[in-house]
């Protein structure tokens, strides 16, 4: 069907002006995007984005976590639900991609449908899920999480931003918690499909147009905290010292060396030294570690090995070395049967494409521990993103959309 799309739809150009137009809700003085969980900006974009999928013929709702969906009916009665779509949240003078051109893609791809094919056999709803970044308050994939059964509202009755405002407070604020609208929980759903920019630049360094997700990487992440001992810079003899500074560095090149020597993820992208003077010798460091790999077992043996060599380095220096794990997040498996469509799809519209491990987190990742889940990227300039020099070219976009349009005609049709 889609080696039959009709070039007049300008389906690259549609995608760029609507991408530009969501921009638009929180836009900062440099071009980026700061779009926060029910913020007044996310409330007039999910509001602006109810209307123009009721323009596209779609049936509309909120949950009440503050998810807007949008619903293709099906004509098979009791159809399970093909859901598809992004989130609607950014980073802090974030891109405008990152997010929104899942959700554009889904409901231009649906849209597509409906008018060149009447309503589907099965019901196609396209989801812009209110929160993935974590970016407002402590907690990351609310909207997905409250879809799945992961979170619930107990969850986050104690949480509140940077400014003190609770979370309750803010999502009460813009209509939602409060029974108003259905129960986020989901048990309907046949599978979820999400199209995202890549946020790398694997796809552009091979040429290719189309990323097809094979597993998404799981993650531990670590505080590390060395405890030596503070003293003067210049009148403690090296070989008497206890500098955590010069531990907690060894201890970096060690773990960075190690992880790539074993091909997995390990970054060190938090230091605070203590007391942070120049003429004294630090007494204590604190480092965030966080490691990723798409083999559970794999990631298991490296943290493991990393957590005894770090007693060893303790025992031998006399100082103290602590862990504490603040998050475990599983790698996820993409479905099998979604995944082979995927490259059958991508062959026959003569797409290059390559199978790619995400190692970054999404919204599939929550989905695929629910039910069949794809996900597939587009490449990202330079591989730039949360940022406002995020950028994908209009044919990337385009080649995107009418890949979902095939993928979702297959599934629904």
């Amino acid at each position: 069907m889609a080696n039959n799309l009709h070039s007049s739809f300008q389906l690259g150009e549609k995608v760029e002006r609507m991408i530009e137009w969501l921009s638009s809700f929180g836009k900062t003085e440099n071009g980026g995007v700061t779009r926060l969980l029910y913020s007044e900006p996310w409330l007039l974009a999910q509001e602006a984005l109810r209307k123009k999928m009721d323009q596209c013929g779609l049936c509309t709702y909120f949950d009440d976590v503050g998810n807007l969906f949008g619903r293709a009916e099906g004509t098979e009665s009791s159809s399970p639900i093909i859901l598809t779509g992004s989130h609607i949240d950014t980073v802090i003078d974030g891109g405008k991609y990152d997010g929104s051109y899942g959700i554009i893609s889904s409901l231009l791809a649906v849209e597509y449908l409906l008018n060149h094919y009447g309503f589907p056999k099965k019901t196609i709803e396209v989801v812009s899920l209110c929160e993935e970044e974590g970016s407002r308050f402590p907690i990351t994939y609310w909207g997905s999480g409250a879809i799945t059964g992961k979170y619930t509202f107990e969850q986050i009755q104690e949480m509140t931003d940077s400014q003190g405002i609770s979370f309750v407070k803010a999502m009460e604020d813009c209509g939602f918690g409060m029974g108003k609208f259905p129960s986020p929980l989901k048990k309907d759903i046949q599978c979820f499909v999400e199209l995202h920019i890549e946020q790398g630049r694997i796809l552009e360094r091979k040429g290719k147009t189309l990323g097809i997700v094979s597993h998404i990487s799981g993650q531990r992440r670590y505080n590390v905290t060395v405890v030596g001992e503070s003293n003067h810079a210049g009148t403690t003899p090296m070989i008497y010292r206890k500098d955590a500074v010069s531990i907690a560095s060894e201890l970096i090149t060690l773990i960075t060396n190690k992880a790539r020597a074993r091909d997995l993820m390990a970054t060190v992208g938090k230091v605070i030294a203590k007391p942070n003077v120049p003429n004294v010798i630090a007494g204590e460091v604190m480092f965030t570690l966080d490691v990723r790999h798409h083999n559970e077992e794999f990631l298991d043996d490296f943290c493991s090995e990393i957590l005894q060599y770090l007693k060893i380095i303790s025992k031998q220096n006399e100082v103290g070395i602590s862990v504490e794990e603040w998050m475990r997040v599983k790698p996820v498996t993409m479905d099998f049967y979604l995944t082979k469509l995927s490259a059958e799809i991508a062959e026959n519209q003569n797409l290059s494409y390559e199978f790619l491990v995400s190692g970054a987190g999404h919204d599939s990742q929550v989905f695929g521990t629910y039910c069949p889940t794809a996900l597939f990227f587009v490449p990202s300039c330079k591989g730039i993103s949360h940022s406002p020099k995020e950028f994908t070219d209009k044919l990337y976009l385009e080649n995107g959309l009418k890949f979902l349009i095939e993928y979702l005609y297959r599934l629904a049709y």
